[in-house]
């Protein structure tokens, strides 16, 4: 079935859901699915037909299938955090968002195991379990509101990935309910037995954004909290000397927690915000956060900062409790938001380049700046070559917008010109589908479609994502203009 042949929810469609999850948890008010018409990338947005908010897996079977025999698509929804269209709904449709389901339903402290439902909260792990010791790595910048659900759909980081891993890494298992309402586990299986043979299907489907099905539940991996750490800030005159010495710091075998850059633009957002005490006149700074045995954390430290110092640093910082550590961090993560003193709007990219190429990259990032006439701010996990920098623009002036439009894809151009990626962890959503051809060959293309049409035939599952092809909100007009 063609996007365009695709039905709308009928009334006696809603009528159903709302039998099976009750008469508040279907939204069908214009006023109410405003806020379900795109997640935190807000260039492109198309209101839903409908959204439903299951309270039980049961209930989520029970919606798909509905929409299922109705031949209506379906949109799986986490919190609305992800950054790349990942759930927009761009052929209308039924959302499903499970943020009802928020519980940790158990925990195996001696196997380092949780089983928690798709609408809990990522840092509400590590808030349960956090007096056996043990914690949820993965870190997204977003975790105090992000789910994990949503996590598995866009295999979300965070900025220790450097040395723990993304969600694939630290989720075993997980139930999928397919686009036709028949229920999968996929992995290691929910009583903690050994992860079945032949193919990793949980693997493939981690990082599909939404368009397998619709996860209801996850098995992830506890690890036991570090005893100690050390988180520096160095302050450097230049983006180049801080870029510089990421590489030298990982070329001396040190594997830290984190390592993330702010760029003075970023920074000084940051300080008028949260009051940390950032130097507004130093051109970056480095957070690098080590962490294990107390003996060597400090041995550490100590060649971190001789490193900084060997490549410009004019200052070397160290986290004095963990009081300032903790509100360290909460600055960086908190970054995106400070934004808003600067910019009504900004697109965030998500780029990737091989370390040693960060200087290169950052000074191509500084010059499509000044091409476009665009202010961009840049926060990124350096430790891995993931970029996030920040295009600033206000969307009420279309020409704004087109300049906007033409940094980014400079910007992600430039990325795969130096050997990298358009995506670290953002996804490709709705916007970067442009990008598919030019990273992937015809062949590597059309393996992908058939890995997603095993799951989902029809395409009725968070259709218009990824895949060049259908119906885009119009084909998306800014997007054309800027890369005319």
């Amino acid at each position: 079935m063609s996007p365009a042949d695709r039905p709308a929810p009928s009334p006696g469609l809603i009528a159903a859901l709302r039998r099976v999850v009750g008469d508040d948890h279907v939204l069908a008010a214009s006023s109410d699915l405003l806020v379900y018409e795109c997640d935190a990338y807000t260039l492109e947005k198309h209101a839903p037909d409908a959204v439903v908010l299951p309270g039980s897996a049961a209930e989520v079977v029970e919606v798909v299938r509905l929409c299922a025999e109705a031949g209506v698509p379906i949109i799986p929804r986490g919190a609305g955090t992800s950054l790349s269209g990942a759930v927009l709904p761009s052929e209308g449709g039924v959302v499903i968002a499970p943020t009802r389901m928020t519980r940790v339903l158990s925990v195996d402290a001696r196997n380092g195991r949780a089983m928690v439902e798709a609408g809990c909260v990522n840092a509400w792990i590590t808030n349960a379990v956090r007096h056996l010791g043990l914690y949820y790595a993965p870190d997204p910048s977003s975790q105090s509101a992000c789910t994990i659900g949503g996590n598995i759909g866009t295999n979300s980081g965070g900025p220790h990935t450097l040395k723990h891993g993304v969600t694939t890494n630290h989720v075993l298992g997980f139930e999928l309910v397919l686009p036709d309402g028949t229920v999968a586990w996929l992995g290691t299986t929910a009583d903690g037995g050994e992860e079945p043979g032949g193919l990793d299907l949980r693997g493939a489907a981690i990082g599909s954004e939404g368009m397998f099905g619709v996860v209801t539940r996850a098995l992830v991996r506890l690890v036991p909290a570090p005893t100690a750490f050390k988180t520096l800030l160095g302050v450097f005159e230049t983006v180049d000397d801080a870029s510089r010495t990421v590489g030298e710091i990982l070329k001396a075998g040190l594997v830290p927690g984190a390592i993330e850059m702010m760029d003075q633009l970023i920074t000084r957002a940051v300080e008028q915000a949260y009051h940390f005490g950032f130097p507004l006149d130093a051109g970056a700074v480095l957070i690098v956060e080590l962490e294990g045995h107390p003996d060597g954390v400090a041995r550490q430290a100590g060649t971190v900062v001789a490193l900084c110092r060997a490549n410009g640093a004019r200052e070397v910082r160290v986290a004095a409790d963990e009081r300032e550590r903790l509100e360290l961090w909460k600055c960086r993560k908190r970054a995106f938001g400070a934004i808003g003193r600067l910019s009504p709007n900004y697109l965030t990219q998500d780029g990737v380049v091989p370390r040693s190429r960060l200087p290169e990259i950052m000074r191509f990032v500084a010059a499509a700046a000044e091409e476009t006439g665009l202010r961009i701010a840049n926060v990124f996990h350096a430790g891995d070559g993931n970029l996030h920098p920040l295009v600033l623009y206000d969307e009420r002036d279309p020409d704004q917008v087109r300049r906007a439009l033409l940094a980014s894809d400079r910007i992600l151009g430039k990325c795969l010109e130096l050997g990298g990626s358009v995506s670290g962890e953002h996804g490709i959503g709705a916007e970067k589908i442009s990008f598919m051809s030019r990273q992937f060959s015809p062949d590597d293309l059309e393996a992908m479609l058939w890995l997603r049409l095993a799951f989902d035939p029809d395409q009725r599952c968070n259709p218009g994502k990824m895949f060049p092809s259908g119906k885009r909100c119009g084909d998306f007009v800014p997007r054309r203009q800027a890369s005319a």
